[in-house]
């Protein structure tokens, strides 16, 4: 019983160790990226006027993206439910492990959007509450 509690517990600890130092594929929402793929003005929170506006949205990855394109499932939070809006397709390059894209909204509200790669395969996914002026 012993060996057992000690090696659940070697278990245990080595697998939080390993996942700690594995970097979380992420979108992040932000007013605008520079040139060495660094968010400006990150938030989940963004205003716009009623007739619009816009922000980027940062993807930041582990390795390799290997496709050419990539989608963005954009829906909207209607009753705590996922509402589909519309996809984007981006094209992308084999090599990329960051990359940006500007989206623009029309009406206020929480969406949630969701990338994935040519292979269908969900990268990542992220929130952004969009607020009038």
């Amino acid at each position: 019983m012993f060996k057992k509690l000690i090696l659940l517990s070697l278990l245990l600890f080595t697998l939080v160790g390993f996942s700690g130092n594995l970097k979380a594929q992420t979108l992040i929402f932000c007013e605008s990226v520079d040139a060495n793929g660094n968010p400006e003005g990150k938030s989940s929170v963004f205003n716009i006027s009623s007739s619009g506006g816009y922000l980027d949205m940062l993807v930041n990855l582990r390795e390799d993206l290997n496709c050419y394109t990539v989608k963005y499932d954009v829906y909207k939070v209607v009753n705590g439910s996922d509402v589909y809006q519309y996809t984007i397709t981006q094209d992308t390059q084999l090599d990329w492990r960051w990359f940006w894209y500007k989206i623009t909204f029309y009406d206020e509200g929480k969406y949630n959007i969701y990338l994935y790669d040519c292979n269908d395969y969900l990268l990542t996914s992220g929130s952004v509450r969009i607020q009038y002026k």
